[in-house]
């Protein structure tokens, strides 16, 4: 095994409230190390560039006011630079000898006896850029100073030169105090931190535990497990998600119910007259040519109704699963239903059913004609399976303002309840209303649904208890060829 699956099946058993309190005091013990770094490692650099860097900004300042201001105002600028920044400020013309002097700290090295400014001067000539800047002792106090100096003027000839020198405070003693001071805060916080990032971790993990229990349970079949998802708002997206998983597992597990019961039903009637027939023609009808031709032709229907049913589940499967592809091709529209319905009057002629046809303009439309036939083919079976008394069917082909076609298939049954028509295209669903007078499948409107689906295409039904039902289904304009018609 890998070393990275070792550590993922590793943390895969590290519980989450544990993780997060990790996450947590790592996350507080690395911010107290770096406090710790750059207050009391670091101080004193960042003390001594800090410094450095005023000096530099300062030194800028003198220069640009040395060549743009008169005497007056130069001498006035560098006297602010020195009192606001606590630095002493010495001018030399370019012979070395004192212009302006500045002494705010007492002990500065360009002035008084430890005065060096030829030796600066000399140093600020042979440098490269004619800058220098580096950290001194003072001989008199001991103590470490900050030297900043540079030319005036032209560096290559400069008229004159300038030095800043400024006190280096000794930071040790106040490392001692930040340190002592850190040790208290570093120990109450760390203490603090632990018992909070417990805390957090624990309420943070809590929904999720509960979420888990609960998912465990709908696993072994329980659908009334209540998800709760109180106290983060990604813990109740959660638990809402599961919710609605569960209603829709709770949802399939009827429908599976009901589909084993339909199926059985729908297998039970042709089995048992084609084992009963069958018996017929060994024990009774095999000499008799009319009788037996009569029970054969029994047991063909009844066959051909289990071969039906077989092939529509298939179809469904097929068309659910995305591997059934459409084969779009141009037809007329008009044409194909009144060819559809000229198929069923055979039907119309022997038990009185009447279809009426109601075309509009021929429209050439492109798609997969099979499957459009078996829609329309199955939403007027449906029709004739749910009209009433007076046995009509209405078809109307209704070519759009936005050059689309609309089909409308309408019977005159007893309707459909308001809250039982966002169930009639659900797979397995079978109205109470059902009626047996023609063979069907109970699968007819999930195809239409599956099929209508696949080519994008908008559906649905109009309803009313007591006034029929229409249903209907819209060919997008971006399949209709003709749209001139």
């Amino acid at each position: 095994m890998k070393l990275s699956e070792r550590i993922e099946g590793i943390n895969s058993r590290i519980p989450l409230k544990f993780k997060v309190w990790m996450y947590f005091v790592a996350f507080t013990l690395m911010v107290f190390l770096l406090l710790w770094l750059f207050q009391i490692l670091f101080l004193e650099t960042f003390y001594e560039r800090s410094v450095t860097r005023s000096a530099i900004k300062s030194s800028e300042k003198i220069a640009e006011a040395y060549e743009e201001s008169d005497t007056a105002e130069f001498y006035r600028t560098v006297n602010k630079v020195a009192v606001e920044n606590d630095f002493c400020v010495e001018i030399l013309d370019r012979f070395g000898r004192s212009r302006y002097s500045k002494d705010v700290l007492g002990e500065c090295l360009v002035h008084g006896k430890q005065n060096n400014t030829n030796i600066f001067r000399v140093n600020i000539l042979d440098s490269p850029d004619k800058k220098i800047a580096y950290k001194i002792k003072n001989p008199r106090s001991g103590y470490y100073m900050q030297l900043f100096g540079r030319t005036l003027g032209d560096p290559d000839n400069p008229s004159g030169f300038l030095l800043i020198n400024s006190a280096l405070a000794p930071v040790g003693s106040t490392v001692n105090i930040i340190k002592r001071q850190l040790m208290i805060i570093t120990v109450v916080l760390i203490v603090a931190a632990f018992i909070i990032s417990l805390y957090l971790s624990r309420r943070i993990a809590r929904p999720i535990a509960n979420i888990t229990k609960s998912a465990e349970n709908l696993a072994r079949g329980d659908f009334d497990t209540v998800f709760d998802g109180r106290g983060y708002l990604e813990a109740k997206k959660l638990a809402d998600t599961l919710t609605y998983a569960e209603r829709e597992l709770s949802m399939v597990g009827t429908m599976q119910r009901d589909l084993i019961a339909n199926v059985s039903h729908d297998l039970r009637t042709p089995l048992t007259m084609l084992k009963a027939y069958a018996e017929m023609i060994r024990d009774l009808s095999g000499d008799n040519p009319v009788k037996r031709n009569e029970h054969l032709e029994i047991i063909i229907n009844e066959t051909d109704r289990l071969a039906l049913l077989v092939n529509d589940i298939l179809d469904l499967s097929k068309l659910e699963s995305g591997k059934q592809k459409l084969n779009p091709v141009n037809f007329e529209i008009s044409g194909k239903l009144s060819e559809i319905i000229d198929r069923f009057k055979g039907l119309s002629e022997k038990k009185g059913y009447e279809i009426r046809f109601t075309p509009d303009k021929e429209r050439i439309v492109r798609c997969d004609v099979v499957k459009i036939e078996q829609v329309i083919y199955n939403l007027i079976n449906n029709a004739i399976s749910y009209t009433g008394d007076d046995k009509k069917v209405y078809v109307r082909q209704i070519n759009t303002s936005d050059g689309g076609v609309l089909i409308e298939i309408e019977d005159t049954g007893e309707g459909i309840d308001e809250d039982k028509i966002k169930l009639i295209f659900d797979k397995y669903y079978r109205s109470e209303n059902h009626k047996r007078e023609v063979v069907g499948t109970g699968l007819g409107l999930s195809i239409v649904k599956a099929v209508l689906k696949l080519h994008n295409y908008d559906y649905g039904v109009r309803s009313k208890p007591g006034y029929g039902s229409v249903f209907w289904f819209k060919i997008s304009s971006f399949d209709v060829i003709d749209k001139n018609n």
